[in-house]
């Protein structure tokens, strides 16, 4: 299984810049193949996934919840263009309890008459940003119940408050006249 010479082509030009890549990437053929992929990809997966990474489909290795119905390499190559995706829920394959959060990119890679040859595809892991959004939110919404319960509150004791203010008028009132009866 052996790249195209396109494919060849990309992916000794790639090898110029990825070291500039920090986020996790893999490159696939037409038949969604991994033919290449970085470190930061292969550290993501545990060992016994990572080995022999190289002729999977990529969907064997990690799953995206895009994967069956609007695989991201797909839909570059059915738009040629450049497509990200945003807060794409993920877990590696075998290990369906960890779940990963990430941002997706992918670009179409063409050969010399346009035709697809493959894609690249790269994965911001957000996964822990995700995780401080929904405690964040959660956060939030806890502090909101709270200023809500405080709210009713204050209300309950500012009644109680009024209430107790009239009666104590009422009985200043009745002291008055008492005293006022006394005089007389």
């Amino acid at each position: 299984m052996d790249p195209s010479p396109a494919l060849q082509q990309f992916l000794a030009e790639l090898k110029r810049v990825a070291p500039a890549i920090v986020d996790s990437y893999f490159v696939v053929d037409t038949e969604r193949r991994i033919v290449d992929f970085n470190r930061t990809f292969y550290a993501l997966l545990p060992r016994q996934v990572a080995r022999g990474l190289k002729g999977k489909h990529c969907y064997e290795v990690l799953q995206h919840n895009i994967c069956a119905t609007e695989c991201i390499a797909q839909q570059c190559w059915a738009d040629n263009r450049h497509v990200r995706l945003d807060e794409i829920s993920s877990h590696i394959v075998g290990e369906e309890t960890s779940k990963l959060r990430f941002i997706l990119s992918a670009v179409p890679i063409t050969d010399e008459r346009g035709q697809h040859v493959g894609a690249l595809e790269i994965q911001r892991n957000v996964t822990d940003e995700a995780v401080v959004q929904v405690k964040y939110q959660e956060m939030l919404e806890t502090e909101a119940r709270e200023r809500e319960r405080l709210a009713n509150q204050v209300r309950v004791r500012t009644k109680e408050l009024l209430e107790t203010n009239q009666l104590l008028l009422k009985t200043q009132k009745e002291l008055l006249a008492y005293k006022k009866g006394l005089q007389v």
